[in-house]
């Protein structure tokens, strides 16, 4: 099988996904407890008001129908209407967007350059004490939890220091890498161990192959071995559980943006589920569904790329 037939089966794949996860999100949205028309009314929600605001929405209708009105204005690119904000929800999350990706990314550039040196730090060092330093930061950063590492880091460089914006995202590139340091550290703090133990297990294991012997037998300067042979093999599988864990990193993105007062898709997640608004809850998820899946399809291609051994038929 070609590269361009494998691309093919890939995108084919997706499909089903795509439709069986609307079944999971139009149900699970719809088993929150509460009223929608409620929670968007507010004080001025009497039974009158609320019953009319409901068929307005077309809330009363069985819920079977609800979903094939939701899957046949998806199939034509309509997200629907924002029962809060009285806009269209592609609007939304077109100007919300940007600084989920942006936060993301800074996020992703942050994890690797604190794991892959300290990753190359325990491995050349190995039963050493910089690599139990570097293993017990790891296992630190695992059990920390996201939010408190936030506000220790608000209370820290943001208050006490006063170095730092607290919150916000800014108006121009250098102000979104200023303003969101923090939230992307914060994210990096988490994700960093997930790579550091495997990238220094592949590294060890990398040093001590035949090819690697026989480059130091020959004479091959150090720091060649380790970019050229070391490395080059070892990121391969680094990369793979990077491009996979993006996803775990846009679901850390929905804390981390609360907190930080980041307006990404994070904080409008949250807003929405909390005023119940159905269009703009399933539109967000489905957009971070997609950007997921995304996601781990360039992360199997970049494999590909990489390793001239993997077989696209497989």
């Amino acid at each position: 099988m070609d590269y361009t037939s494998y691309l093919g089966k890939r995108l084919a794949q997706l499909v089903p996904v795509l439709l069986g996860l609307t079944v999971v999100v139009f149900l699970m949205i719809h088993s929150i407890p509460g009223n929608t028309a409620d929670a968007l009314l507010g004080d001025k929600g009497t039974p009158e008001n609320v019953a009319r605001l409901t068929q307005q929405l077309g809330l009363d209708r069985p819920l079977p129908v609800q979903y094939l009105y939701f899957v046949k204005n998806l199939v034509s690119g309509d997200l629907g209407q924002s029962y809060r904000y009285g806009q269209p929800v592609q609007a939304l999350l077109a100007a919300r967007l940007g600084p989920t990706l942006f936060l993301t990314l800074y996020a992703v550039g942050l994890s690797v350059l604190i794991s892959l040196p300290l990753s190359i730090l325990a491995a050349v060092r190995q039963n050493r004490w910089p690599d139990l330093a570097v293993r017990t930061l790891s296992l630190g950063g695992f059990v920390m939890p996201s939010y408190w590492v936030a506000l220790m880091l608000m209370l820290l460089f943001s208050i006490k220091l006063r170095i730092l914006p607290l919150s916000g995202y800014g108006r121009s590139i250098p102000d979104h890498f200023r303003y969101l340091l923090l939230p992307a550290f914060t994210i990096a703090v988490a994700q960093a161990p997930v790579l550091i133990r495997p990238l220094r297990a592949k590294i060890l294991a990398t040093l001590r192959a035949d090819f690697v012997m026989t480059a130091w037998a020959k004479g091959v300067p150090a720091s060649r071995v380790m970019l050229a042979h070391v490395l080059r093999n070892s990121l391969i599988s680094t990369i793979t559980i990077l491009g996979v864990n993006i996803g775990w990193m846009l679901g850390g993105a929905v804390i981390v943006e609360t907190v930080f007062s980041v307006p990404g898709l994070g904080s409008l997640l949250i807003e929405a589920i909390t005023k119940r608004d159905y269009p703009v809850v399933q539109g967000l998820t489905l957009c971070m569904a997609a950007m997921v899946m995304c996601m781990n399809l360039i992360t199997d291609l970049v494999y590909t790329v990489l390793d001239p051994r993997v077989d696209y038929g497989k």
